[in-house]
């Protein structure tokens, strides 16, 4: 496994756990953009949104369907914002689809 979310959902390079499943693993962001930034990855590997397909995508509903219970257990009770970026010029610097989930704070528009 060389992709690093891989070797982070496989328990091979440490992180700070949020929450995990049989498919999905969510950990706190080694560089936060906002008091809470979570990142929430699939276990298996999808190089990011331009690889969604019929055969991977319910992985994404699964996903935000473990958003509100994510954000409740972090206190984010005045909102957050889930953000993913795609490719070089989305600012995806790891090639493995994740999704941001920031709060803690308000929240400007754009985010820079």
């Amino acid at each position: 496994m060389s992709c690093l979310f891989c070797r982070i959902a496989g328990g091979e390079v440490p992180s700070n756990k949020v929450y995990e499943d049989d498919r999905v693993y969510a950990f706190h962001d080694i560089d936060p953009q906002a008091p809470v930034h979570v990142l929430i990855i699939p276990k298996t590997h999808i190089a990011g949104t331009d690889e969604l397909c019929a055969d991977n995508v319910d992985v994404v509903a699964h996903i935000y369907a473990l958003v509100p219970q994510i954000a409740k257990q972090l206190g984010l009770q005045k909102g957050y914002r889930v953000v993913t970026n795609c490719g070089e010029d989305g600012n995806q610097t790891v090639p493995h689809l994740h999704f941001h989930l920031l709060g803690g704070r308000a929240l400007s528009w754009p985010p820079g």
